[in-house]
C-alpha cells in the first residue's frame, strides 16, 4: 500500500510526496520503489525526524496495528492532520484519537477500507439486513494480513447491527468439531477470516432466508481500487474536525 500510495501522489497534480518512512528499509529510493525512476526522495526510519525536517500537511499512515497508536500519539500533538488506513483500532482507540484530534486542531481521518465499491458493499448490507436477520461475513485477504477479522468485516458487522436485533443463528444444539469452525461471533452473526496467497481483499456477506439466499460481495483485484479513496481523503482533511471514521462520511459531496 505505501508503495501504490506514493506513486499515486507522486502522479498527483495537487500534491507533493515529501516523505517516506520505513522502520524496516531506510535508505532506498521512494521512486524506483513505486514503480517509476529514481527522484532522490530515499526513505527515513525516523517518523518525527521526517516531519521535522520536511514538514507536510498530512501524513497517511498504512503501517500495521501494533504501531499505529504510537505514531497518531507522537504526531498529532504537532498539529498535523492524519489519513489512516491501518485496521485493528478499537472503540476506546477511536475515543483516545478523537480527543486527540480536537485538542490539537489535527483532524484524524479512519476508513476501514478506502474502495469505493466496499463503502457500497458495506451500504447494501446494512439495508438488506433489515429484511434478512440471518447473516454470515465470509473476509479474504493475502496471508501477510494481522488482523482478523478485517477492518472492513468488524465496520460490516457493526453497521449491520443497527438494523438488526441481536439472533443466536443456527441450531440450538450445534457443537464445533474444531474449536473456531463456525467463525467468531459478533451480536449471534458469523464472520470468517481466510487468509491466502493469491489474495488481496475480498469479502462477502451473506444472509440466508426462507428458500433463498442473498449474497454481496466486493473484490479488490489489486490496490490501485484504493488509492481514489485515499487521495479523496487527503484533499478533505484539512476540511474536518475530530476523528471521522469511514468513507461515506466524506464522499457524499465529493
Amino acid at each position: 500500500m505505501g508503495r501504490g500510495i506514493s506513486a499515486g501522489i507522486m502522479a498527483a497534480q495537487d500534491m507533493e510526496l515529501v516523505a517516506a518512512v520505513d522502520i524496516r528499509g531506510g535508505g532506498r529510493d521512494m521512486g524506483l520503489l513505486a514503480g517509476g525512476e529514481p527522484n532522490g526522495l530515499k526513505i527515513e526510519e525516523d517518523l518525527l525526524a521526517a516531519i521535522q525536517s520536511r514538514q507536510p500537511q498530512v501524513m497517511v499512515d498504512f503501517t500495521e496495528p501494533q504501531a499505529i497508536l504510537a505514531n497518531l500519539r507522537a504526531v498529532l500533538p504537532l498539529g498535523l492532520p492524519c489519513v489512516v488506513g491501518t485496521s485493528g483500532l478499537r472503540e476506546h482507540d477511536f475515543a483516545e484519537l478523537d480527543t486527540l484530534a480536537r485538542e490539537h486542531q489535527a483532524p484524524v481521518f479512519v476508513a476501514a477500507n478506502f474502495a469505493l465499491g466496499a463503502v457500497l458493499m458495506m451500504r447494501f448490507a446494512k439495508e438488506a439486513a433489515h429484511y434478512f436477520p440471518h447473516v454470515e461475513v465470509i473476509e479474504r485477504h493475502h496471508d501477510q494480513k494481522l488482523d482478523a477479522p478485517s477492518g472492513t468485516a468488524l465496520s460490516t458487522l457493526a453497521m449491520i447491527a443497527q438494523e438488526r436485533q441481536p439472533l443466536v443463528q443456527g441450531a440450538p444444539g450445534e457443537s464445533e468439531l474444531i474449536s473456531g469452525a463456525r467463525g467468531g461471533e459478533f451480536q449471534g452473526a458469523r464472520v470468517h477470516s481466510i487468509r491466502l496467497p493469491g489474495y488481496v481483499a475480498t469479502q462477502e456477506v451473506v444472509f440466508g432466508g426462507p428458500g433463498q439466499l442473498l449474497t454481496i460481495r466486493h473484490d479488490a483485484m489489486n490496490r490501485e481500487c484504493f488509492l481514489p479513496g485515499v487521495l479523496l481523503a487527503i484533499r478533505k482533511i484539512k476540511s474536518l474536525q475530530g476523528l471521522v471514521i469511514g468513507l461515506e462520511n466524506i464522499i457524499h459531496n465529493a
